[in-house]
């Protein structure tokens, strides 16, 4: 029986500064094989520079990092032969067709002709770009490039991508189409680490997710794990008739009451096992609720709890 698998992305002791400035301070990231790992944080976090080291692009001052198995320090092209990268900007050859940009991907992953034909063929089919495959890369729109440019990065089967703000600038139909490719590469088993700033794509596509500030993870955790860090969560339950509020607001002493909407709102962690307590009371009591929600912080409050600005605000350089 094998053993369990080691984690796609391992690195411990992240350190990079530029000049005077410290940029990483400490990083550690572990992201399992098939996962999609968020790192989220402000601009001048730190995220990109990230990138950069596990990517081969730049070097850490200090720090071990492994990627599919591969040694960052010993073994370089190991890494680079196992990991697919989509920067922030476009690396698309506008005076090449789209068709000729996934060839010349092809060419520089050393595929045989007929393979190179094969493997561009099913990109263009799996993008939705085979109509557009004979026109010059310069007439794409955002999402057509955006498209392109992660198909060019999946030309040789990586092991694990690498996503550098890849919606930036996209319209919402178009970041609900790579949306869909980035869930379906995991799927395969293909291992993603995305940086972005924008907290519903983290949540919407992440298994887990870090917050960068000031070039140190200042929190970790499932999109759920982190909301329930956070303090405001509550149950807000609504009663068919006055005395019912009443007697559910003298039941719940934290409770704050709505009379004009027969609402209470009820401080709750959102758990199960809260949830249960607090309808266990109200049914010994004999107390009818007509409809209940819970609400949760999301992760624009997470964001601002942990880095003390709201997302999208630059970190400030020292």
């Amino acid at each position: 029986m094998s053993g369990p698998r080691e984690p796609a992305i391992v690195a411990t002791g992240l350190c990079k500064s530029f000049g005077e400035t410290m940029v990483l301070d400490g990083v550690d990231v572990t992201v399992d094989e098939g996962a999609i790992f968020a790192l989220l944080g402000p601009n001048g976090a730190g995220k990109t520079t990230i990138v950069r080291i596990l990517t081969t692009l730049i070097e850490a001052d200090a720090g071990d990092v492994r990627v599919a198995g591969n040694d960052l320090r010993s073994d370089p092209d190991g890494v680079r032969a196992a990991i697919g990268v989509t920067g922030q900007f476009s690396a698309l050859d506008d005076l090449l067709t789209g068709g000729e940009n996934l060839q010349l991907m092809a060419d520089l992953n050393r595929l045989s002709r007929v393979a190179g034909r094969r493997r561009v063929a099913e990109l263009l089919e799996r993008f939705d770009l085979v109509d557009a495959a004979r026109r010059a890369a310069s007439t794409y729109s955002g999402g057509m490039r955006r498209r392109l440019d992660l198909a060019m990065t999946l030309v040789g089967s990586p092991q694990v991508i690498f996503l550098d703000e890849p919606t930036t600038g996209l319209d919402p139909r178009s970041r609900r189409t790579m949306w869909d490719a980035i869930r379906e590469l995991a799927a395969g088993g293909v291992t993603i680490l995305l940086t972005t700033q924008y907290l519903d794509e983290a949540d919407e596509l992440a298994d887990r997710i870090a917050v960068l500030d000031h070039g140190r993870i200042v929190a970790e955790g499932t999109a759920d794990e982190l909301k329930r860090r956070i303090p405001g969560g509550h149950v807000r339950l609504q009663f068919p008739e006055p005395d019912a509020l009443r007697s559910a607001a003298g039941l719940l002493d934290a409770a704050s009451a709505d009379e004009e909407r027969l609402e209470l709102q009820v401080p709750s962690d959102a758990s199960v096992a809260s949830l249960r307590r607090l309808l266990e009371q109200l049914d010994a009591a004999d107390i009818e609720v007509a409809q209940l929600s819970i609400h949760t912080p999301d992760l624009d409050d997470v964001f601002f709890a942990v880095t003390g600005h709201p997302a999208g605000e630059a970190t400030p350089v020292p």
